[in-house]
């Protein structure tokens, strides 16, 4: 059952998220904050509805010929949602039946390519001319579903199997994935962060493809290591794992806040091998330090993140190409700074969530050209060695519609 005063929640949700440039799960987090006293169905309903309307914002505004935040929530009740006049009789205006009737009414074969694919023009005519334009359209139909809950199970202090037994306990439905050996993706969005499992430290939320990043750096035990744009720490957690608390790792990143997550998240999950260190720029002096002496460095380079659009749908609306080619000249900077890290042997592996070659193979082609003392490693047999079987060749390349994790690029080089 549906209320006026949902839909009224929605709108006025809406109504600030379109009209400006901040990332829409911190504004969702915002007015929930701000509405404690809404229940669990009164959520569920709002965020469901902005995150429809946030992802296929072209083809609801072509279906209800209006570009106004209520008409929009409206048309996703209808196209997306899949509710029936009469469910919404209740719900909208006697003004906006003629609304209701114009969204039912609309065909998607009627609209342009890049309305159907629910993208701005200029993204859509790069993946057409990349991919051609069916290869694009199911790229950007992968990016349109919502993406799955997966779990990264802590193999440190227990094995996926168990990990599934404990779950299923619980009512907790999932199953093991394809690619990383850790990992578990769940039916629907149970809250997952009140389960002993997650509480103990041992299971993240973390998805698929980036769990696939630690097995490609493949840490040994004992080894000095860093994630120079660790963020809030998810894949260093997942390189702590796989070194099963030996060795010294390196959680670098320019963001004292985000660096300040992975503390509690590291303390959880019992990992006392990981040294935080917030760097004031490519030339901190604190990383020249450890110039030359580091076994692995992984770069997960701020990018668009076009890669998560299935998490992350304001992103397409957010960036536009003058901002891609502003993030290229940082990710080349960012690579060639976490390089110098590396001694002679070391392994380094570039990675974005990203499915754009300006922001991925364009950076990785660069660096090899100016640094011959870099030799490019097989992904594929990388991973092969990890006992992971995925047919990429020399780079790695992960998108939603072939993978079903959210879309990564890596290429992987070791110093000569």
């Amino acid at each position: 059952m549906i209320y006026r005063a949902q839909l009224a929640r929605a709108e006025a949700l809406l109504a600030g998220l379109l009209d400006t440039a901040g990332p829409a799960d911190a504004a969702v987090s915002r007015y929930f904050r701000a509405h404690r006293n809404l229940g669990q169905q009164d959520r569920a309903f709002v965020a469901e509805t902005v995150y429809a309307v946030l992802r296929r914002r072209r083809s609801l505004e072509a279906a209800a010929q209006s570009a106004a935040p209520r008409d929009l929530a409206i048309a996703a009740l209808v196209r997306v949602r899949g509710l029936s006049g009469r469910a919404l009789e209740d719900v909208v205006r006697e003004d906006e039946q003629a609304l209701v009737a114009r969204v039912r009414a609309a065909r998607s074969e009627t609209f342009p390519a890049a309305v159907r694919a629910d993208l701005p023009d200029w993204l859509w005519e790069r993946l057409a001319a990349l991919h051609g334009e069916d290869e694009a359209m199911r790229i950007a139909q992968g990016l349109l579903n919502p993406a799955p809950l997966d779990l990264r199970v802590n193999l440190a202090k227990l094995g996926r199997d168990e990990a599934l037994v404990q779950l299923r306990a619980a009512g907790i439905e999932g199953a093991p994935t394809t690619y990383s050996p850790a990992c578990i993706r769940l039916v629907g969005k149970p809250a997952i962060n009140r389960h002993p499992l997650f509480q103990q430290g041992a299971i993240e939320v973390q998805d698929e493809g980036s769990q696939v990043l630690a097995y490609l750096l493949a840490p040994r035990r004992g080894e000095m290591i860093a994630d120079f744009c660790a963020g809030a720490g998810g894949k260093t957690l997942a390189l702590a794992m796989l070194m099963r608390g030996t060795g010294r790792i390196y959680a670098m990143d320019v963001s004292a806040r985000r660096l300040a997550e992975l503390v509690p998240r590291a303390a959880r999950a019992g990992v006392t091998n990981v040294h935080p260190l917030v760097l004031s720029g490519d030339g901190d002096a604190r990383a020249k330090r450890l110039a030359g002496k580091l076994d692995r460095v992984l770069v997960d380079a701020p990018c668009s993140g076009f890669g998560t659009l299935r998490r992350n749908p304001d992103l397409k609306w957010r960036h536009g190409a003058q901002a891609i080619a502003e993030l290229a000249v940082k990710q080349g900077a960012i690579l060639r700074a976490a390089a110098r890290l590396l001694k002679p042997g070391g392994r380094l592996v570039y990675a974005t969530c990203s499915i754009l070659p300006e922001e991925n193979e364009a950076i990785a082609d660069a660096f090899a050209a100016a640094h011959a003392e870099f030799a490019p490693a097989s992904c594929q047999e990388l991973l092969a060695a990890q006992r992971i079987a995925l047919d990429c060749g020399e780079r790695l390349r992960l998108w939603p519609h072939r993978h079903g994790c959210d879309g990564f690029f890596a290429a992987a080089f070791e110093r000569r």
